[in-house]
């Protein structure tokens, strides 16, 4: 006779947010960690100059010289890392193994290239897609920041089509409509619940 009971929680989940660049990244890890979620939202290593990098974004970075990166990527200490518009970005493995030991879920945010090398070292690990309505809305957004030059900008867009035309890579998409920031948080926490209880799930290893 086959037993009623449940079968035991498979742990802690890795999520993985992506989406081309001004698609609203940053701002839905802000809403999420408004919201007081129980996750650990990771801190990308990069060396990046802190003056090119919003203040409200420093949270989620740390800023390091370029030699510093490149002793922890010697020592195997990055998940997966990058070089994004002449500036290295890298995820260290540390924090990651630690929380998903403390029984915490991770909410990494990376580029897509990123989000697809996360996903063949982490099998069970969840891609989530961020999406723009529009790339028309995405170059708005792009130049309401005022962070980048024309030509930058347009580099971004170019960068942004490709990536979408990945979309289908991800488990889950999200599109991110104008003002609309609490609605993305709440698919987010809902793909997160859904996937928790999904039968069958396998523990996630680094």
């Amino acid at each position: 006779m086959a037993s009623s009971e449940a079968s035991p929680p498979a742990g802690p989940l890795l999520v993985v947010i992506s989406g081309p660049s001004g698609v609203g990244k940053d701002a839905l890890l802000a809403k999420l960690h408004e919201r007081g979620i129980p996750a650990h939202f990771t801190v990308t290593a990069t060396t990046r100059p802190k003056r090119e990098v919003r203040p409200e974004d420093h949270r989620y970075l740390s800023f390091l010289t370029s030699e510093e990166f490149d002793r922890l990527l010697s020592e195997d200490g990055l998940l997966e890392h990058a070089n994004v518009y002449g500036y290295h970005y890298g995820v260290p493995k540390a924090q990651i193994a630690d929380a998903l030991a403390e029984g915490r879920d991770v909410i990494v945010r990376v580029d897509v290239q990123g989000a697809a090398t996360i996903k063949r070292i982490v099998r069970n690990a969840i891609a989530i897609f961020l999406a723009p309505p529009s790339m028309e809305e995405l170059e708005a957004r792009l130049r309401s920041r005022g962070l980048d030059d024309p030509d930058v900008i347009g580099k971004r867009l170019a960068a942004a089509a490709q990536e979408i035309a990945r979309q289908g890579e991800f488990d889950h998409i999200i599109v991110n409509e104008s003002g609309q920031l609490d609605s993305a948080a709440d698919n987010v926490i809902d793909i997160m619940r859904q996937e928790r209880s999904r039968p069958g799930r396998q523990p996630t290893t680094l």
